[in-house]
């Protein structure tokens, strides 16, 4: 049997990818790994994150506090027990960890700059005990651009977080302020947990977290009964008011030019959905979606102040470029949110002219094959015979 004769469009298709191929090769190896913008903004905050997350884990081995190296592995010393007294809720330990990474000091001055924050800046914070790791890096990367935080603190923390109850954030944040590692600290704390007064803990895991604000000397938001804290009452909505006339107490006449997030406090986010609705990272509006209800987080967006939001931690790292995984421990300034790839635009633009002229040449080979056949058919040589009468 004669064999089946290749059709010259099938050999050009596969000289082509061929080629394409070749050509996408070249022209990756002009890509080149640059300095992300604000490189070295990001890595002095990642640097000073550091610095405090060595600070904290010294103070804990002076107060002879252990760390749980099966699940802090970097013995970062900002990861929790699972349960304490002062636990108000479940957590996840995979964004705990995610958060003890220095460099995530970097994609918050990325997040900084993406609102415009500049030197002199004051902004209003929202933190709680469930994420040290994030706590540390907002006030690495505040330091660095020379911003003003307002912080308000939530005491209490979920499962993984500081939930020592000697050694809780505020604890955590006066190491830091004490060292001159940072220069600003909460200006107020609440217990944290349900309705923001510490609903959901025991008498004693109440009375831990008032003692912590008490011997932090920070002023305490608490808007039951102190006198009897069995019976503490509050409601969340005055925790949230309370928490919006420090802000702006201490605002001194200033816009504050974004409102940061960091965890699932109550009275900041109003309601531990609207965590879930509002998008992690920068947001400059907040979408006319059915929030159950309204805090801190609702009220800033409302006066157009850009809010960031900092929860879902594995979301972030995603977007901004941090690993997922921290071991082995993270090495400050060698996670991709510090550099960018590059590629020759001139390199690109000859090859991908050189690709467009081959294509071209390819077509009018096969244009021409085309009708050379079509020829054949349409008028076929004729035989000897035919011109016989």
């Amino acid at each position: 049997m004669r064999p089946r004769a290749v059709n010259p469009s099938t050999r050009l298709l596969v000289a082509l990818a061929i080629i394409s191929i070749l050509i996408f090769f070249l022209a990756e190896g002009t890509r080149t790994q640059k300095q992300a913008p604000y490189w070295d903004s990001k890595v002095r905050a990642a640097t000073l994150a550091q610095r405090c997350q060595d600070a904290i884990r010294q103070e804990m081995k002076r107060r002879g506090i252990a760390i749980d190296f099966e699940n802090d592995p970097n013995g970062s010393g900002l990861i929790g027990e699972q349960n304490t007294l002062i636990t108000t809720d479940l957590g996840e330990l995979r964004s705990k960890l995610i958060a003890t990474n220095p460099n995530f000091a970097a994609v918050l001055i990325q997040m900084f700059n993406e609102c415009g924050l500049r030197n002199g800046d004051r902004i209003a914070v929202g933190l709680t005990g469930s994420l040290p790791g994030a706590n540390v890096a907002l006030y690495g990367a505040c330091e660095i651009m020379g911003i003003t935080p307002i912080v308000i603190s939530s005491e209490g923390s979920s499962t993984w977080g500081a939930n020592h109850p000697e050694f809780t954030w505020l604890d955590m944040e006066k190491t830091l302020f004490d060292s001159k590692l940072i220069r600003h600290r909460s200006v107020a704390a609440s217990l944290g947990g349900g309705s923001d007064n510490g609903r959901g803990l025991s008498l004693t895991g109440r009375q831990l977290l008032l003692d912590a604000v008490k011997r932090n000397g920070v002023e305490l938001i608490f808007t039951g009964n102190l006198e009897n804290i069995i019976e503490a009452g509050g409601s969340l909505h005055e925790n949230i008011e309370r928490r919006m006339e420090i802000y702006d107490r201490h605002s001194k006449g200033q816009s504050y030019k974004a409102y940061v997030n960091i965890g699932g406090g109550l009275a900041s986010l109003g309601s531990s959905q609207n965590g879930k609705l509002i998008p992690s990272g920068v947001n400059f509006y907040l979408h006319n979606m059915n929030f159950p209800a309204r805090g801190v987080i609702n009220i800033m967006a409302d006066r157009r102040i850009p809010v960031i939001h900092i929860l879902r931690l594995t979301d972030i790292a995603q977007e901004y470029g941090l690993p997922l995984e921290i071991t082995p421990s993270p090495v400050v300034g060698e996670d991709p949110v510090f550099y960018r790839d590059e590629y020759s635009i001139s390199s690109t633009i000859i090859y991908t002219l050189l690709l467009v002229i081959i294509v071209v040449a390819f077509i009018r080979i096969d244009i021409k094959y085309y009708i050379k056949r079509q020829t054949k058919i349409l008028f076929p040589p004729r035989r000897e015979d035919d011109w016989e009468l």
